[in-house]
């Protein structure tokens, strides 16, 4: 079984797939951007972090949500896991706050579909004629995180903040590359009544494009790594043409998505499970 399928469709429980891979950043700008910071942490006064003096601004930049009906995303998916998945040809349709819809093909071949709502989500392998329906706290479990739902899931793919920030929890610097928010206490998160705590920072430009979010269990090797790279403006709203997603722990794989294009007319998102599927546990 195949299992990356059915988990593609979703871009984040790529953790049942753990084969160790090296991380790299997915442009230049993000790689200098957290360099910058690093040089920073290292006593460098060119870049040193000063405080935010209008910190409203900044908060209206990075939580409100950009307006729009529907998004159209063509991607191509590169998937690192130590074992061999041909690069993806994607069609990832958002419609606000109801749902996302994908379709995956490989070697020119449907291979995948999946629909997330704010119910659940539900993916089909094509290949293996198999299905999943679950809801959110299996990948909150998956990932030991407890901010899975599925406005986060809109957030990831837009290049949006989608974990909770606030100014008592944090400390809000900038420098010349942008803004770094960083957790001063750790953030506690329980799931399956395990209880983690986590250490988060995130990056954004000057512009407040977000470049970057990273959790770390402090007690354990357990790591969510998100980072965006070359934004662009499209109809009004800023997009990241590069996602990628990593998941760091006792073993690691890692996600790149690519988005070539984005339309923002209405489509057809047709699915359904055909009979003969079976359904499946991810594990």
């Amino acid at each position: 079984m195949k299992n990356w399928i059915p988990l593609l469709l979703l871009l984040l429980a790529l953790s049942s797939c753990k084969t160790r891979t090296k991380a790299q950043n997915d442009t230049d700008r993000t790689r200098d951007s957290i360099t910058a910071v690093k040089d920073q942490d290292n006593g460098n006064p060119k870049d040193a972090n000063e405080p935010v003096k209008d910190k409203l601004t900044f908060y209206e930049h990075v939580l409100v949500p950009p307006k729009f009906d529907q998004i159209k995303i063509d991607s191509k998916i590169r998937v690192e896991t130590g074992s061999y998945v041909p690069t993806l040809d994607a069609t990832v349709y958002i419609e606000n706050n109801t749902k996302v819809w994908m379709n995956l093909r490989a070697l020119f071949i449907n291979a995948a579909r999946g629909i997330a709502t704010p119910e659940g989500i539900k993916g089909q392998d094509k290949i293996n004629k198999t299905y999943i329906d679950s809801d959110f706290d299996y990948l909150n479990n998956l990932l030991n995180v407890n901010f899975i739902d599925y406005k986060s899931l809109e957030k990831i793919l837009l290049g949006r903040t989608f974990v909770k920030i606030n100014d008592r929890q944090f400390t809000l610097t900038q420098n010349a590359q942008g803004f770094r928010m960083v957790s001063n206490t750790n953030q506690k998160i329980t799931t399956d009544e395990k209880n983690r705590e986590y250490k988060i920072a995130l990056q954004y430009d000057t512009n407040y494009d977000l470049l970057n979010v990273n959790l770390k269990d402090i007690l354990s090797s357990d790591e969510l790594d998100v980072s965006y790279g070359d934004w662009n403006e499209y109809e009004g709203i800023r997009l990241p043409k590069n996602v990628k997603i990593i998941i760091k722990g006792s073993k690691s794989s890692q996600i790149l998505m690519e988005n070539t294009k984005f339309d923002f007319s209405r489509m057809e998102t047709p699915y359904s499970v055909p009979s003969s599927y079976k359904k499946i546990e991810i594990k």
